[in-house]
């Protein structure tokens, strides 16, 4: 082995050495790769004249505009998290359900993928599931094991469900990742790969996920067990249904829409979700008729603005609907104040921003710094070495694919998704995109891979999450066999994505070519 090569070992044992240690992720990954490339280079084992592209690289984040999603699906989520609308929708749910074992379980599933198409952000979703949906849960009687399971698995599916923050990421990764590799195997006219495309592409597994799990819940909770409590015998009004789950459906209904429709960016339906979810955040913080009245029209007025949008894309509107949709781009603005002015006085406003900087400068600050160990590894002639490797393994790019595969679900127990993405798809991808396989299929792969690392004990971070606000008559064994079952459903959902890519691929092709 050849110097550079030794050092490539020594960068990814000092990297995961420095990250267990307890420092920053953000230091390691960054740190790490530049102490080895100076020392390196001391014994012309490193061209240092690689460091001097980093503040390009750097510039390249900053000036990246789908990066800018990021955020605004971060401000998105924490205003509806904020809001309390969560707890409305699992007891209206619930009610609607009955308060049986399985009318219980079947509402925290039902409520957990709303919340996933609406935040994406799995921490702060299972907390809040074991919050408000654990007890409900226990007093229907859902067993604590069980209860438990679901909660960890339902909270991860802001993995696979769009709009994620992972696919914004991953769309932001793979499609520089697969042009470059592309370009490098001779083809210099790739199709390019947006974050619409892995969005469509996430769409069909994260249904059939759901409809697993749906399933699970049919055969284990069965009707005899039924034990209602008293407030679930409440009847439900349809104008509280309607009050309770319009909003929400319409705002991910505008943003899915807006993206996989191709009138707007993942950046622009990022910015319209925000504006939907402060609307919706003040609408429930608001005491009065007239500020309600204001903030909800503006809220229809929004959604028309798609709408009328996606006609003047296709065509079909003319002069009038350009009138209507100045009027509803007014009092949008006007319902915009509104609410800003009534989240201020509500004290929501300063809280929800702060939460949103700390999340997505713990995001960017990775992204950063993967620029950096990006950098080294290329200048120690990592690719070249990976993409030997890959073509020692057998079966070519599907036993490729599938070490790819087992390194990340690996890695999903010591790594945020975060690091992960900005780990192994610049130094690892190059050597999967450069044939046939679809980037889309790869990433949906990535995406599931994930999600089921995060749930597998015992190191699983959604685990870590339900743990750390669990009360005591759940033990950590409970946890783990409760999580058990969903873990194997998890796998098999990702062995039929992997057998059938047309699952992954089917419906970008249909609503994109």
């Amino acid at each position: 082995m050849s110097g550079q090569e030794w050092m490539l070992i020594v960068l990814f044992l000092a990297l995961f050495g420095g990250i267990l240690s307890g420092i920053p992720a953000m230091l390691a990954i960054s740190g790490v790769p530049l102490v080895l490339a100076v020392i390196a280079g001391q014994f012309d084992l490193f061209n240092l004249a690689f460091l001097s592209n980093f503040p390009a690289r750097v510039l390249g984040v900053m000036t990246n505009t789908l990066l800018m999603a990021v955020p605004l699906f971060v401000l998105m989520g924490v205003f509806l998290e904020r809001a309390q609308l969560a707890e409305r929708m699992l007891r209206v749910l619930a009610r609607l359900l009955g308060g049986s074992p399985l009318g219980m379980g079947l509402a925290v599933l039902a409520f957990s993928a709303i919340i996933a198409a609406s935040t994406g952000i799995i921490g702060a979703t299972v907390v809040m599931l074991v919050l408000i949906a654990l007890t409900p849960m226990l007093e229907a009687g859902v067993p604590k094991r069980q209860a438990a399971g679901l909660i960890c698995a339902s909270g991860t599916l802001g993995q696979i469900i769009p709009p994620s923050i992972l696919l914004v990421l991953l769309g932001d990764q793979i499609g520089n990742t697969y042009l470059e590799a592309q370009q490098r195997a001779g083809n210099f006219a790739p199709m390019p790969v947006s974050v619409a495309d892995l969005f469509a592409g996430a769409m069909v597994p994260g249904l059939v996920l759901v409809g697993l799990y749906a399933l699970w819940l049919l055969i284990t909770l069965r009707p005899g067990r039924m034990r209602r409590v008293s407030a679930e015998r409440e009847p439900v009004a349809m104008s509280e249904v309607l009050f309770t789950f319009l909003p929400p459906m319409l705002l991910i209904l505008a943003v899915l829409g807006s993206i996989l429709g191709g009138i707007a960016t993942a950046t622009e339906a990022a910015g319209l979700g925000a504006v939907g979810a402060g609307l919706m955040a003040a609408f429930s913080l608001s005491r009065s008729r007239l500020e309600r009245s204001i903030i909800g029209i503006a809220g229809l007025a929004a959604f028309v603005l798609v709408a009328i949008r996606m006609s003047l894309g296709r065509g079909d509107a003319g002069s009038l609907a350009q009138l209507v949709s100045i009027a509803a781009a007014l009092l949008l603005a006007l319902g915009v104040l509104v609410a800003i002015w009534r989240l201020v006085r509500g004290d929501m406003l300063g809280g929800t921003m702060l939460e949103t900087i700390k999340i997505s400068g713990m995001v960017f600050g990775i992204v950063i710094a993967a620029s950096m160990l990006s950098l080294v590894f290329r200048g120690f002639g990592g690719e070249h070495a990976v993409e030997h490797l890959m073509r020692e393994f057998p079966g070519g790019e599907m036993g490729a694919l599938l070490a790819v595969m087992v390194i990340v679900f690996l890695l999903g127990f010591i790594l945020e998704a975060v690091e992960i993405i900005y780990i192994v798809v610049p130094l690892l991808g190059p050597a999967v995109l450069a044939g046939d396989i679809s980037p889309v299929w790869f990433a949906v792969l990535m995406a599931m891979n994930l999600q089921t690392s995060f749930l597998t004990p015992p190191f699983g971070f959604a685990l870590f999450y339900f743990r750390s606000v669990a009360p005591r008559g759940i033990s950590t064994m409970d946890i783990y066999r409760g999580v058990v079952p969903f873990v194997l459903i998890q796998i098999l959902a990702v062995v039929l994505v992997f057998a059938f890519p047309a699952l992954a691929t089917w419906l970008p092709t249909l609503m994109f070519n």
